[in-house]
């Protein structure tokens, strides 16, 4: 039962993904281009072609779940581990945005 509630849910991801709105009026990937198709195969199991698609969707996934961990247990060094997370997280963003740039135009 969980594993046909699971299909129905990646499934209706997949056909109601948000369109990116600087596509659309700049004719321009943004940084985040990429992330929900690559949510969406990540959540089919391929883990190659989710990093290939956008390189942040697993490390994001892991900092959205440590800050909600945090927020309920309180860790030691919680808040360092945060910002020190969304400063890769930024950097990589940053790097695979300006690497789609320059390839892809």
């Amino acid at each position: 039962m969980f594993a046909t509630i699971f299909i129905q849910v990646v499934s209706w991801l997949e056909k109601h993904q948000l369109p990116c709105p600087w596509q659309y009026y700049l004719h321009i990937h943004c940084p985040g281009c990429g992330l929900q198709r690559s949510l969406v195969v990540l959540l089919k199991g391929n883990l190659l072609k989710s990093v290939q698609l956008h390189p942040v969707t697993i490390p994001l996934l892991f900092f959205f779940l440590f800050a909600a961990l945090h927020l309920i247990f309180k860790f030691k060094k919680g808040n360092s581990i945060i910002v020190y997370s969304y400063i890769f997280i930024a950097l990589i963003t940053l790097i695979n945005y300006l690497f789609k740039i320059l390839t892809y135009h």
